[in-house]
């Protein structure tokens, strides 16, 4: 089958270039239809509800930190991730980064532009080589015309990403650098953790700058911060790889009402 691709830049924050890559004419396949049916906007759609989503959905290959679509951008469809991963953040006018949320397979991304008609509100870019299946505007607009309960669930899917933002405000007024780092390693251990509750190895995310973006704050108090944890004997750090050695002490940071 032949593949036809378009390729774009669209400058991230940085100032690095990274072309955009949209992959069409890809056949579906059976674990991309499984995807599909695990996403809380398609689930428990019937059989010829889901093959009216799964022939227009158009499966688009990502490499890690490319672009796939910028804050103001007009709203051309929503995206599922078929595999790897996304992050979605939003730039200040400085440059600096806050980013909202990181998913993986099974997630959807942009359904608000999609069902309100705006922009996109946010940036998003692939953490990881990551392949995502893109729905037109127009294909899931007729489909909401056509199967109204799949409207209902794009008002609990926005309202589960509303209670996530509405606590990312409430962390980031209301408590320290420490806590909130404490609160990330402890969230990274619950997720991928490997070891038992004595002694538990995650891996930190590639930079101190890409911490600093997910808790909102600045590298130099990542790195002072983990610092003081590993003196304090909470945790041992080496590299990119993290041994929390007192999850009890991290879990009393995030509890504190300093």
């Amino acid at each position: 089958m032949a593949m036809t691709f378009v390729t774009d830049l669209k400058k991230p924050p940085g100032g690095a270039n990274f072309p955009r890559v949209r992959m069409s004419a890809m056949p579906l396949s059976d674990p991309q239809k499984q995807v599909l049916s695990k996403v809380p906007l398609f689930s428990g759609l019937s059989e010829n509800e889901m093959r009216f989503i799964a022939d227009r959905v158009i499966p688009r290959k990502y490499t890690a930190s490319q672009i796939v679509f910028n804050e103001g951008d007009p709203c051309s469809g929503l995206y599922v991730v078929a595999s790897g991963h996304i992050r979605i953040y939003k730039t200040a006018a400085n440059g600096r980064e806050q980013v909202l949320s990181i998913d993986g397979p099974g997630s959807s991304v942009a359904e608000l532009p999609v069902f309100d008609g705006g922009n996109y509100p946010a940036s998003v870019a692939a953490v990881d080589d990551a392949t995502l299946l893109f729905v037109s505007k127009r294909d899931f607009q007729e489909l909401c015309l056509t199967h109204p309960e799949v409207a209902l669930k794009v008002l609990r899917v926005v309202g589960t990403r509303l209670r996530r933002l509405v606590g990312i405000i409430e962390e980031l007024s209301f408590t320290t650098v420490r806590h909130r780092l404490a609160a990330l390693l402890l969230r990274l251990a619950n997720r991928e953790g490997k070891g038992d509750e004595k002694s538990v190895v995650i891996m930190l995310p590639d930079s101190n700058q890409e911490i600093a973006s997910q808790i909102g704050t600045v590298r130099e108090l990542v790195s002072r911060n983990l610092s003081r944890l590993q003196s304090e004997g909470l945790i041992d750090i080496d590299g990119r790889k993290v041994t929390i050695r007192d999850r009890g002490g991290l879990e009393a940071e995030t509890n504190s009402a300093e």
